[in-house]
């Protein structure tokens, strides 16, 4: 029988929001709803599935997603509605509600007043800020000021929004928000609010809108229903698109922490319950939504600040996966810890802290592809590593009806999360690997510090296929007489990708990106990388900590595939990060040749001569077809996956053995 942990006691001590009670100090994210509304403004059942199954494991306050208050702005793009057809958003939550109050967990609303600038111009109908701004994606748009009446219908749209929701027995709202640079944040922060009226000047002016809301909710559902407000405590930006980094010393031109301050006492005068705390705006939006470069717990000093400040509870999140690191938030840094993607990756999380089962929770990665990925493409969230993720119901695993032989070759991600899923479904399954390990690719790009999570993936893997009893054979290399005598009954090729090389004529030691991370090549001093994708950047950085002189040649004319090659906010960080390593970055350029210690680089502005005594080759990923084109005769079915069908990303092959194992 499980207990709990008494290392992870304080974690589940009941707490308060206002007089709302909640079971522990564990608490879901707030998370981009796009894509989940019904046409009539209410929850699908897929977004209704979703919430029940994070209450299911353990947590004690849900926060939703943004909900818009304003239909003609954002709700035809999937976002729910409440005040657009009450009764029906009614049908849709009340029962939701009622299932989440069953396992004693709490749940807020959050509603938005709106994007402003911070919106991709296609995914919103009116362009609209405090005053006259250009838009973050497209500086081509250009965003009006709002009218004083404009503002005005605005604070009576959340009104009327908070009164449907208390009817439908959410147990309190968190206001969207002062927070990462959207449209109340706009008015906050004088940079972008330059207003001469009620709702610019001063502080206080720039806080109007977000007091009024606050009061205008207190107001229709009385004094003891709590509301949060999503609170940026600082801004993190240098000027437009301009992040600070962690440790880089530049001037604050938005909301810098002693006015951030300030706005909290204020805010929370006005009648806010709850602040749940973070820092960053959509120009430093890496620090809103943390890659995996950053430390874990790194709002912790700003969360502690306020808390000194405020006399109610904070909320922070922030990379708090490890019960240790929250356990530290929790001592004077907040009293509710928050937990967004590590809830989708692994919704049981705060029950396997509770029983000291943490070798068994499956870990983020912070690639943002399943989650902030696809609401930037308008699809619904889900999780690059737990495909299931909204939409638990229609998508998951459920016993074959005729178990049978199934043979999986290779032990990448998608081969061993083909074999994990198959093995939950009844199949007997065999996995084999060549290598001495299982990994793959995943192995050998999770060896860089910050990548640390891409290895506590293998090890949850490894722990999974053992409990499964699936028969893992390592360096066992699987030709096509070894399949026909294994006689399966199905076959899955997982054989991954091989590096694409390239010859240069004389000059340094040539060697592949992924021989430096596997440590089967040895980096010099002065080190030029051929190959500005993800690979070869994250390599670069990681060489460049090291104190390495990275030069990154790329022959497009741009790294990490342009704007909308990866997340924006891991591709703004991995950019500024390399300049701030002293990474020379060249583009719409190619290397040349070798000469003794130097590479030529043939630029659209000349030639260069870079210093090189290590050339690391990173041009991409060929699919290792072999296997699967040998088998073409096998007479049984046969199926390729992840980068042996297709050379993309971790995602990709994890959602690939999901469903081929799903199918069988």
């Amino acid at each position: 029988m499980n207990t709990m942990d008494p290392r992870y006691a304080k974690l589940f001590e009941p707490t308060n929001i206002g007089r709302v009670r909640l079971k522990n100090r564990l608490s879901m994210a707030p998370m981009g709803l796009v894509g989940y509304s019904d046409y009539m403004g209410g929850f699908t059942q897929n977004a209704q599935n979703y919430y029940i199954e994070r209450a299911r494991g353990g947590v004690g306050l849900i926060i939703t997603g943004l909900c818009c208050v304003d239909y003609n702005e954002m709700a035809p793009f999937g976002l729910p509605c409440p005040s657009y057809n009450p009764t029906l958003f009614g049908m849709s939550t009340i029962p939701m509600n009622e299932k989440i109050h069953a396992y004693d967990a709490k749940i807020f609303i959050q509603l938005t007043g709106g994007l402003g600038r911070s919106g991709v111009p296609t995914m919103v109908t009116q362009h609209i800020a405090p005053s006259e701004n250009e838009n973050r994606f497209d500086p081509n748009v250009i965003h009006r000021p709002m009218t004083v009446e404009e503002i005005e219908t605005l604070v009576k749209d959340f009104m009327k929004s908070a009164a449907v929701v208390q009817k439908c027995g959410f147990d309190g709202i968190e206001i969207h928000a002062v927070h990462e640079g959207y449209l109340l944040d706009q008015f906050a922060i004088a940079f972008y609010n330059r207003r001469t009226d009620e709702y610019g000047g001063d502080l206080r002016g720039r806080l109007k809108i977000a007091t009024d809301i606050v009061k205008g909710i207190k107001q229709v559902c009385g004094k003891d229903f709590p509301v949060s407000l999503r609170y940026s405590v600082k801004s993190f930006m240098k000027g437009l698109r301009r992040g600070i980094l962690p440790g880089e010393r530049e001037a604050e031109v938005g909301k810098d922490l002693e006015e951030g301050v300030e706005a909290a006492k204020i805010l929370v005068e006005a009648g806010y319950d709850c602040l749940n705390v973070d820092v960053g705006t959509y120009d430093s939006w890496y620090w809103n939504h943390p890659p995996m470069y950053f430390e874990d717990g790194m709002y912790r000093e700003f969360g502690r600040i306020v808390k000194r400040a405020v006399g109610v509870p904070v909320i922070l999140a922030g990379r708090l996966d490890d019960p240790e690191i929250a356990l530290d938030a929790l001592d004077g840094c907040c009293d509710i810890v928050s937990y967004g993607r590590p809830l989708l990756t692994d919704p049981y999380l705060p029950e396997k802290i509770c029983t000291g089962n943490m070798d068994d929770v499956r870990p983020c990665l912070g690639c943002h592809d399943g989650c902030m990925g696809r609401i930037a493409s308008s699809l619904p969230l889900s999780c690059a590593v737990n495909p299931a993720c909204g939409r638990e119901e229609v998508y998951g695993l459920s016993p074959a009806a005729k178990p049978q032989s199934v043979l999986v070759v290779g032990g990448g991600p998608a081969g061993m999360e083909a074999a994990r899923a198959l093995a939950i479904r009844g199949h007997r399954v065999t996995l084999v690997e060549k290598s001495e390990e299982l990994g793959g690719n995943l192995r050998v790009g999770g060896v860089p510090d910050f990548k640390k999570n891409d290895r506590k993936l293998i090890r949850w893997y490894e722990l999974q296929l053992r409990k499964l009893g699936v028969d893992v054979q390592l360096n066992r290399k699987a030709d096509e007489a070894f399949v026909r005598g294994l006689d399966a009954d199905k076959v899955i090729v997982a054989t991954g990708g091989t590096p694409i090389p390239l010859d240069i004529d004389d000059g340094p030691a040539v060697c592949f990106a992924e021989d430096l991370l596997r440590g089967s090549a040895t980096a010099g001093d002065d080190v030029v990388i051929i190959g500005g994708g993800l690979v070869g950047c994250e390599t670069g950085l990681w060489l460049a900590q090291q104190g390495k002189t990275i030069t990154i040649v790329e022959m497009q004319d741009d790294i990490l595939g342009g704007p909308h090659g990866m997340p924006v906010m891991n591709s703004s960080m991995l950019r500024e990060l390399l300049v701030f390593h002293g990474a020379v970055i060249c583009t719409d350029a190619k290397v040349t040749a070798g000469t003794e210690g130097a590479v030529l680089v043939s630029t659209s502005e000349g030639n260069l001569t870079v210093p090189a005594d290590t050339v690391a080759v990173s041009i991409g990923y060929r699919s290792d077809t072999a296997l699967y084109d040998a088998l073409s005769t096998l007479g049984k079915p046969v199926y390729r996956i992840g980068d042996c069908r297709n050379v993309k990303n971790i995602m990709q092959a994890i959602w690939d053995g999901y469903e081929i194992a799903r199918g069988i």
